[in-house]
């Protein structure tokens, strides 16, 4: 309903068009195949990155223990805690698309339990038990999973939008490309496979695959080269997804110098009363450079884009005619006027935000771009990209400022530019704030221009978490927010100061554990050059006469000073020192030496508990 309000005033009194289907971007995560230990942090980094929505099969054969038992909830082994994923992900606010019925890509007999390949009755059973179990998860009762794909109507949910495209994000030479004709049609499902590294339990493997399957993202969480496709769609799906479902194709695009290179797909897209994006693939085996025609909606007419250079195999998704005004693209802009709008970006456009007068935007450029704003009166300046100031021109006659994008950095080449557009009346900011703690009240200062903005200024936060202010002097207030003991590692908190109705400052603030602990010695799984795994629970190898030192590594996730208690108890051994106490600085890591002897005649695998106190209580 808010899309379709915001056509209507764009559009005047004029009807807004119905919304079409919308364009899903998943990523396959076969659950199963992945440690438990692991889950939330590849979650949190997937919605980190922008995705929305985590698809995967739920094999027959692994849940159904035997005839009469189904494990869901993993009593037999952690990776059949089907239940427990599923809450995670609606902890960390993602949807899921599950596939309850085989085949399952991988897995050992394609998810059937042997013999029953063509029981349609077990399936159909198999089905309902699960539809029984999953049903209060269901989007309809407010829970994560929002599709079903191949249950037979089971479920109370939809299919997927189709069709349905599979994206390999190890593909580095053609995921790119075929994300981005997927992204183009604006419908449908596109799903990325191969993200993760893969391990499935021994013996539950497909016959003929590998026990250990690399992926984009190692088991340590290390990005390869290969995400970078995964991270610019992410990134772009998230500001361009609400307009996809009502782009049309705008008429066709034109080389200035003859015609386009056969393989260089170059389509326009417009959502009535709204933006425009130029598509830009390039499939050929050569880079293509040139300047393009493109319709232009505020005149009607054609323009031209300056020269775009485009590598073979390389795609782009360029802005034409994004306004400055309203929600849909340009969140809590004010002061801007009715025409007030992007003309063009030689770079994709994934963010575009303005605070304390000032114009912020971010762009994917893989290379150096521009990007031609009409304003209705000269930005007062500077500009700033990539955190440097740099020159801008403006032209007094047509209004317009043409601003230089340097090329991005990173996975996902992304770059900030902001100008100022005019000095702002009145001025709030966040002083210093980078990170809060897990189940524990945090403090984060703000200051403002008067103390009459102070007096009317709010702190926006979002449902769940609690601020109480505290008013330092009259032109400081500090915030103490209590972030839930439920928060996930990881996944940031978006702040903003108002007054007035009107946005003064932003702030992403990341959430972490009050301490994160780990054991030097502690064995790992090693899986060739590619990936290892430490094993969970932690185990070291003792000498059995000698004993050994093992190094406790904390790291104090805290901004500030904190001290803590290291205890280690087991039958059977000795520690020495048993109990220690150490203080770190914030957002530093110190060891805590401890010796371990086992008891005489003492051998074979020994439980031993690791508890840490003080500022942290994990164990």
């Amino acid at each position: 309903m808010r899309a379709l309000a915001l056509l209507l005033l764009l559009a005047g009194a004029a009807p807004a068009p119905e919304p079409g289907p919308e364009f899903v971007q998943a990523v396959e995560f076969p659950y199963y195949a992945y440690p438990p230990q692991l889950w939330e942090r590849e979650l949190v980094w997937l919605k980190n990155l922008g995705i929305a929505t985590v698809a995967f099969s739920v094999p027959w054969n692994w849940h159904q223990i035997d005839a009469e038992n189904l494990d869901l909830t993993g009593r037999t082994s952690p990776r059949r805690d089907l239940i427990g994923f599923v809450r995670l992900l609606k902890r960390a606010g993602l949807r899921a698309w599950i596939r309850p019925a085989p085949p399952v890509k991988g897995w050992l007999n394609a998810g059937y339990p042997a013999g029953m390949e063509l029981d349609h009755r077990a399936l159909r059973k198999w089905l309902w038990d699960l539809n029984d179990a999953l049903d209060p998860f269901l989007a309809a009762h407010a829970g994560p999973i929002a599709f079903v794909e191949g249950a037979g109507g089971v479920f109370a949910a939809p299919q997927p939008p189709l069709p349905v495209v599979s994206v390999s994000a190890k593909d580095a030479a053609r995921a790119l490309v075929k994300s981005r004709e997927a992204f183009a049609t604006g419908r449908g499902s596109l799903v990325w496979e191969d993200v993760e590294d893969l391990i499935p339990p021994i013996g539950w493997e497909a016959a003929g695959s590998p026990i250990f399957r690399p992926g984009a993202v190692s088991l340590s969480g290390d990005e390869r080269s290969s995400v970078t496709p995964l991270r610019r769609d992410a990134l772009l799906w998230r500001y361009w997804a609400a307009a996809l479902p009502n782009m049309k194709l705008a008429g066709t695009v034109r080389s200035v110098a003859g015609k386009l290179p056969a393989g260089l797909l170059a389509r326009q897209f417009l959502a009535p009363g709204s933006a425009s994006a130029l598509s830009l693939i390039n499939e050929t085996s050569a880079e293509f450079e040139g300047a393009l025609r493109v319709f232009y909606p505020p005149t009607g007419q054609r323009m031209t884009l300056p020269a775009i250079r485009l590598a073979a195999g390389e795609a782009q998704w360029l802005p034409i005619r994004v306004s400055l005004t309203g929600e849909a693209f340009c969140r809590d802009c004010s002061g801007f006027a009715n025409g007030d709008h992007i003309v063009y970006a030689t770079a994709e456009l994934n963010a575009l935000e303005y605070e304390n007068g000032i114009l912020a935007m971010e762009f994917s450029a893989p290379r150096a771009g521009e990007v031609l704003l009409q304003l209705s009166q000269r930005p007062s300046g500077p500009l700033l990209a990539a955190g440097r100031p740099t020159e801008f021109d403006w032209d007094e006659k047509s209004q317009r400022a043409r601003l230089p994008i340097p090329a991005g950095k990173g996975p996902g080449h992304r770059v900030r530019i902001g100008i100022a557009i005019q000095p702002p009346e009145a001025s709030a900011f966040f002083v210093d704030a980078k990170r809060l703690t897990i189940g524990q009240k945090n403090l984060v200062a703000t200051s403002y221009s008067s103390g009459q903005v102070a007096e009317r200024s709010r702190l926006r936060i979002p449902q769940g978490f609690r601020a109480a202010s505290v008013l330092k002097s009259p032109m400081e207030i500090d915030y103490e927010i209590d972030v839930p003991a439920g928060a996930l590692h990881g996944e940031w908190l978006p702040l903003a100061l108002e007054a007035d109705g009107v946005l003064m400052s932003r702030a992403r603030l990341q959430l972490l554990r009050p301490a994160s602990v780990r054991v030097r010695e502690a064995v790992a799984l090693h899986y060739g050059s590619l990936a290892e795994l430490p094993v969970v629970p932690a185990i070291v190898p003792v000498y059995a006469h000698a004993g050994r030192e093992i190094s406790v590594v904390i790291h104090n996730n805290a901004s500030e000073i904190r001290n803590f208690v290291v205890e280690a108890t087991g039958d059977g051994l000795e520690f020495s020192p048993a109990r220690s106490e150490i203080s770190i600085a914030g957002g530093m890591e110190r060891d805590a030496v401890i010796r371990v002897f086992p008891m005489p005649e003492k051998r074979g695998l020994m439980a031993w508990r690791l508890h840490v106190s003080g500022a942290a209580d994990l164990d």
